[in-house]
């Protein structure tokens, strides 16, 4: 088994590398957060899942990161052009994966001239295939989603909403999300909400962050008790305004 400082240097060079989730991403409005800790005698994994919505990516999608001393389930080299580049790939992530996963079905509840927002008079979605009915504007509310234009409902404040409402759903199942943990490894903590760092800042990193040092050493230790958080959880999206302004 690693030492702490192992797992949390681990963390600090996907942290810059960029590998590392950021909840203020720019580029991504956060829905939901969920953390698993895995491990065995030997070996650890942390996954951490980002449900929420890209316009880039154009679906919501919740991403599985996934650190840890021994991946499964990897990219085969028939991915990649050439062999230069998987290899590049392996180099670059030794210890981290993520993979996308899409709750939310394609279908007409876009705007089919704009992405980023409902269609008119749309009133469900599929979600993993079945259906849900979607809220008046009134109903926003209940969960603090102050909708920001009058006349249009954005995407990213109906995935905060199926959020609240359906989070099971939005996020990852026990399979998807031990997509690249080693079978063998054993869940022994999750965890819906904590004290993320605000990686943004260059002098907020990982192995600084007392999450991350308390999480580590339930890893090495297998002693859940090792984490005894005294800071306040800030993983809501409520905490981070700038995601997704960009």
């Amino acid at each position: 088994m690693d030492t702490c400082e192992d797992i949390l240097s681990v963390l600090d060079r996907c942290c810059d590398g960029f590998t590392f989730p950021m909840l203020d991403n720019g580029y991504i409005y956060p829905a939901a957060t969920r953390l698993s800790l895995y491990r065995s005698n030997i070996d650890w994994a942390i996954v951490i899942e980002v449900f929420g919505f890209s316009p880039r990516v154009g679906l919501p999608d919740n991403t599985v990161y996934t650190f840890g001393s021994r991946l499964h389930n990897r990219d085969t080299p028939e991915q990649y052009v050439t062999r230069e580049a998987y290899d590049n790939y392996l180099r670059n992530n030794p210890n981290n994966e993520s993979r996308s996963i899409f709750p939310i079905d394609e279908g007409p509840w876009q705007d089919p001239d704009n992405s980023e927002v409902l269609a008119d008079n749309v009133t469900e979605v599929s979600l993993r295939g079945r259906l849900v009915p979607l809220p008046s504007r009134d109903e926003y509310l209940r969960h603090g989603i102050n909708l920001g234009a009058p006349k249009v409902i954005h995407v990213f404040e109906t995935c905060r909403f199926l959020a609240a409402e359906h989070r099971i759903a939005v996020l990852a199942t026990e399979l998807e999300r031990r997509v690249s943990v080693p079978p063998e490894l054993n869940e022994i903590l999750t965890l819906d909400e904590w004290a993320h760092p605000d990686i943004v800042d260059d002098s907020n990193r990982p192995s600084s962050s007392e999450t991350f040092q308390q999480l580590a050493s339930v890893l090495v230790t297998g002693d859940i008790s090792a984490y005894k958080p005294t800071l306040a959880a800030n993983t809501h999206w409520s905490n981070w305004p700038d995601g997704g302004t960009l």
